[in-house]
């Protein structure tokens, strides 16, 4: 089981990292000496959070990397005094130094300090840095710690507990740590099928949001799957609950960009990152105006894997073709226990409906934030054959929301009608709506 919050995670004085013992293990010793030594430089350098590790670059004698103040990249790309196509070009190039692999040749390193203006510094360490993957993945680890990541696309997870607030303190932990658990439980269990979710979570309060850390297009089928077990797990336990302990949750899944930090925690960073970014924003705006039980699933566009004759391939696919390719993976669900019934077969699919065309489409809904703005969403059913019982998940069509009001056409209106009508248009502004659209 992977979760940023599990026993044992990597301290900042223990040398381990990606991959934690197993990738330690394939290290010299000499070379956990020379890790040990970056991270106690790196912490002195962070201080306390203070500055920022952008990238770095292998030396004979050690280590160069790109040292800049927290506050150095919104200054960089901030649209004050430069033009506005100057501050997008600064915010991209950001994006891209901050996305992915951070070495750098000594070469492009250099450029980018020309760029920022900003002078490389020294790392000694006492022998030659390795070139030995594992010892590159830990150092890749350590740079992105002390640092601040951006991720183009990646699937993510919000589960959020229905009227949390109305409910005792007790009631609160209980009802918090049966989503973890359910959410531990349904890794566990997709493990045991050859399914690995390398996850992270960090909490809302009364939720959490969820994702994993492995970036390759499959992770995001993956995690998919990895929501629909817990909407499964999370249905079950409540069945067979007494009072408040097991929450009423409403989920949704986006898959977006977003930033990744590790927070300071006294004078060390955190050990668990956070994210903040368009796909938490979408996620959050979307589960404000959800249904207790429902499953909304953003309107994107992604990379997907699939095969094309003998060769891998990767295509963008639509969010009714990922969740169409999710279904068709359900296969090895099969057989997983919920509450000691074994799962004989699941299915999920979005809602769909015939337009006046005669073509069936999912129903796509339209969700006006307390801003105005508009995000948009669908909604997924999953059915699921435990031992022979039908369960039926999220919310069906007799639940969901209709279009809005049309108007036809008539007579221009008034002077007083348009007042009138202005009036309601700015009372209603920050009204926040969901309707078919």
């Amino acid at each position: 089981m992977a979760d940023s919050q599990r026993p044992g995670a990597p301290g900042p004085d223990d040398g381990q990292h990606a991959g934690g013992a197993d990738n330690l293990e394939a290290i010299s010793i000499v070379q956990r000496g020379n890790l040990k030594a970056l991270e106690r430089t790196l912490r002195r350098q962070w201080r306390m959070g203070q500055n920022i590790v952008l990238c770095w670059s292998a030396d004979e004698r050690g280590l160069l990397v790109i040292l800049v103040p927290h506050y150095f990249l919104g200054n960089y790309c901030a649209a004050v005094g430069i033009p506005e196509q100057e501050s997008k070009d600064n915010e991209t190039f950001i994006r891209d130094l901050i996305s992915g692999q951070r070495r750098k040749t000594r070469d492009q390193l250099f450029e980018v300090g020309q760029r920022l203006d900003v002078s490389p510094t020294f790392i000694k360490l006492q022998t030659a840095l390795s070139e030995e993957t594992p010892v590159l993945e830990a150092v890749e680890q350590l740079i992105k710690r002390y640092g601040i990541s951006y991720v183009e696309s990646r699937g993510v997870l919000l589960f959020d507990i229905v009227d949390f607030s109305l409910y005792t303190p007790f009631e609160q932990a209980s009802q918090l740590n049966s989503l973890s658990y359910s959410l531990n439980s349904a890794c566990t269990k997709l493990m045991a099928q050859g399914i690995t979710i390398d996850f992270s979570r960090t909490t809302t309060g009364d939720g959490y949001y969820v994702w994993n850390r492995d970036l390759r297009p499959i992770a995001n089928q993956d995690l998919f799957i990895f929501m629909l077990l817990v909407v499964a797990d999370n249905a079950v336990a409540r069945a067979a609950s007494r009072g408040n302990t097991v929450p009423v949750i409403r989920t949704a899944f986006h898959i977006g960009g977003h930033y990744e930090l590790y927070q300071a925690e006294g004078v060390n960073p955190s050990l668990f990152s956070y994210i903040v970014g368009d796909v938490t924003i979408e996620l959050a705006r979307m589960v404000d105006l959800a249904q207790a039980h429902q499953v909304l699933v953003g309107e994107f566009h992604c990379e997907q894997a699939g095969w094309g004759g003998a060769v891998r391939t990767l295509s963008a696919v639509s969010t009714h073709s990922f969740v169409n390719a999710c279904n068709r993976a359900l296969g090895p669900v099969a057989g997983i226990q919920l509450s000691a019934k074994p799962i004989r077969a699941m299915s999920c699919q979005l809602t769909e409906a015939v337009d006046q065309d005669g073509q069936t489409r999912p129903r796509r809904f339209r969700i006006v934030d307390k801003h105005g703005l508009s995000h948009y969403a669908y909604n997924l059913q999953i059915e699921i054959d435990l031992a022979g019982e039908r369960l039926a998940l999220g919310l069906d069509a007799t639940h969901l929301p209709g279009r809005g009001p049309t108007t036809t056409a008539t007579a221009a209106p008034t002077a007083e009608a348009l007042v009138e009508d202005l009036s309601a248009l700015l009372k209603r502004h920050g009204t926040r709506a969901i309707t078919e659209d």
